[in-house]
């Protein structure tokens, strides 16, 4: 399955999100000792990652059988979490190609949420549960809020060890942000 197989997106109709500064601390920042919950069953701790690290943060992936929250295509940067994962499905190899060891997707929402979602779109590496916000705080991660929800802003963290060596943010279109970290990890 290829991104050319989803519902194709008119990303000019939808409001870009802007660069509030919200994610300007981050770069040479450690991951804390957090663990996470993970789609595949595994926990995994973040701060314990070796080598090169792609953390994707998406605010959340809608389900076909629940209606996303109202306006949702006009809040800036919240469309696009389907095509951003299913970039970095397609590309997972190449990634791992140019040395990245972890690969993982990450929101507020539940890990039985999320399982829907990796399953259904046949994601071959685990979306991790952060529905307690233990590292959206430790971070101190931009967020909105959406119908009494916390979610995550679309953002995507390259890490050398524990230590963020490239942020991404704002992130738009989302569909592209798999390929420039792509550019990222064979330019470093």
């Amino acid at each position: 399955m290829n991104q050319s197989n989803l519902q194709t997106v008119d990303w000019s109709a939808i409001p870009a999100p802007e660069d509030d500064g919200a994610a300007a601390h981050l770069t040479g920042a450690r991951m804390p000792d957090v663990t996470l919950s993970a789609t595949d069953g595994a926990d995994v701790a973040l701060g314990g990652l070796r080598g090169w690290s792609v953390l994707f943060f998406y605010p959340m992936t809608g389900r076909p059988d629940v209606a996303l929250p109202d306006g949702w295509d006009q809040i800036p940067g919240a469309r696009g979490c389907t095509p951003q994962s299913c970039a970095f499905r397609d590309l997972s190899r190449d990634l791992t190609d140019c040395g990245v060891s972890a690969l993982y997707g990450i929101s507020t929402q539940t890990t039985p949420y999320q399982q829907e979602a990796a399953a259904r779109l046949h994601l071959p590496f685990a979306l991790l549960s952060d529905a307690e916000l233990t590292l959206t705080e430790a971070l101190s991660l931009p967020t909105l809020r959406v119908e009494g929800m916390v979610l995550i802003k679309r953002l995507t963290l390259i890490l050398r060890d524990d230590r963020i060596q490239k942020v991404f943010y704002p992130i738009f279109p989302p569909d592209r942000n798999a390929a420039d970290v792509m550019d990222f990890m064979r330019g470093r």
